[in-house]
């Protein structure tokens, strides 16, 4: 389907998704270092980009701390987080500030742009907060792995902190993202190598949910949508990024360096450059994709 074709279709609303378009540009997909071996630690995560370009990620020289990485794909040090905090999943609001799934504190932690770090939300319940989700409001999501008991759970936290748990008795909840037009939220279960789409309620609760794709193997970590509403999927293990239509139809598959991807982000001049954190090597590697992220559009 051309790309002409498919915009229009979208506007009519004749489908839910379009295919990624032809095209003969040489330096989509292709992959390349971003940050080299072991400028992070084997727990990198994150990642996300602020409204003015710059890549965060967790745990960058030693736990428990963030890293920030400019333009040229220069790291340092951002900020060290409180004693007994390690870093997952990463988000950013419209404002600016950053929340960060703190797994080992059991929080769900805020840092303002002047760096000062705060317990946005606490929750005993949570196994250990994993990856996050933000939607246009400001509404966090996050899911909840018990990795021993091979389980999850997923988590809404309001904008007051307020924190609701949603679902519980899943699979062992991982990577979580929310739709462009905030209808939907996708989550997957990294062992049970499933990705679901969750309708989201006006009341904040979720709908029952819809089998979106089965991998047969391989585990799943982070995920991110594009503006079009793809969903780009780190293959923990099949070293790469997975990208499924909204309908549940397996676009392209982007085959990194490394075998062990965690999670993905959209940044760069245009939104359309991923970043993937890859865990074995403490490094990210980085391609151009075809269409700028959903989250990269949110705090422009």
């Amino acid at each position: 389907m051309k790309t002409t074709m498919c915009t229009a279709l979208l506007v009519i609303g004749l489908v839910s998704g379009c295919q990624l378009r032809n095209t003969s540009d040489s330096n989509l997909y292709q992959v390349q270092d971003w940050v080299k071996d072991d400028v992070f630690t084997q727990g990198v995560e994150g990642p996300a980009v602020d409204k003015n370009g710059v890549l965060y990620a967790v745990n960058y020289a030693k736990q428990g701390t963030i890293g920030h990485v400019n333009i040229q794909g220069e790291a340092s040090l951002f900020v060290t987080l409180p004693e007994g905090s390690t870093g997952n999943g990463i988000r950013f609001d419209n404002a600016g500030n950053m929340y960060v799934a703190d797994y080992t504190g059991h929080n769900i932690l805020q840092i303002t742009p002047t760096k000062e770090v705060t317990v946005h939300a606490h929750e005993p319940q949570m196994n250990q907060p994993n990856d996050i989700a933000i939607s246009d409001d400001g509404t966090l999501f996050a899911s909840d792995p018990n990795w021993q008991q091979g389980d999850g759970q997923l988590w809404r936290i309001d904008t007051n902190g307020q924190v609701v748990r949603l679902k519980a008795n899943m699979g062992t909840t991982n990577g979580i993202e929310v739709s462009p037009d905030n209808k939907v939220l996708y989550v997957n279960e990294s062992v049970q190598r499933r990705v679901w789409a969750f309708p989201i309620k006006p009341n904040g609760l979720l709908g029952d949910a819809k089998l979106l794709y089965q991998f047969d193997k391989h585990g799943l970590d982070g995920m991110r949508t594009d503006e079009r509403g793809n969903l780009y999927v780190a293959r923990y293990g099949a070293g790469e990024v997975a990208i499924i239509s909204p309908a549940g139809q397996l676009l392209r598959t982007v085959q990194l360096k490394g075998q062990f991807p965690t999670n993905v982000a959209f940044g760069g001049k245009n939104g359309r450059q991923v970043f993937v954190t890859m865990q074995k090597r403490g490094a990210i590697e980085t391609f151009e994709a075809e269409y700028a992220g959903r989250a990269f559009k949110l705090i422009q």
